[in-house]
């Protein structure tokens, strides 16, 4: 990542997920730029680097922050994050008015079961050590 400026998209995603993980090691590939900036929730240091974030939520459903500090969740960091490193056309129409509620409620129900879904699609469970810190 580029460091000589700050991230326009600062990324927290469950490191433990093997789909999310996945799909951000495919963005940090794309992200020559160093547009986005990555941060695992499942990090042991994470907390304490940002304690007014609610883990639960974060853990619930995608969260990214904006390099203005007003947070997003959910298909708007996808699409997002996939626009800053220029393959936005790819999830555009998961945000246009007709498709978007729909994409956000089969969203909502896939972030709820992505465990299993990894599962399903990737014969990996999410880690034991992950499960026990999520309670």
């Amino acid at each position: 990542m580029n460091t000589t400026h700050t991230p326009k998209l600062t990324v927290f995603y469950d490191g433990a997920c093997p789909l999310c993980l996945f799909e951000m090691r495919h963005l940090m590939r794309l992200n020559t730029a160093g547009k986005l900036a990555f941060e695992d929730i499942t990090a042991a240091d994470f907390s304490s680097r940002y304690p007014t974030l609610d883990w639960h939520a974060l853990n619930n459903r995608i969260h990214a922050m904006r390099d203005d500090g007003s947070m997003i969740d959910g298909l708007d960091v996808t699409y997002l994050a996939w626009k800053l490193v220029g393959k936005g056309w790819l999830y555009a129409p998961t945000r246009w008015p007709l498709f978007k509620p729909i994409a956000d409620w089969c969203y909502t129900r896939f972030a709820r079961h992505r465990y299993k879904v990894s599962y399903w699609l990737t014969g990996q469970k999410r880690c034991e050590q992950c499960e026990l810190k999520k309670r």
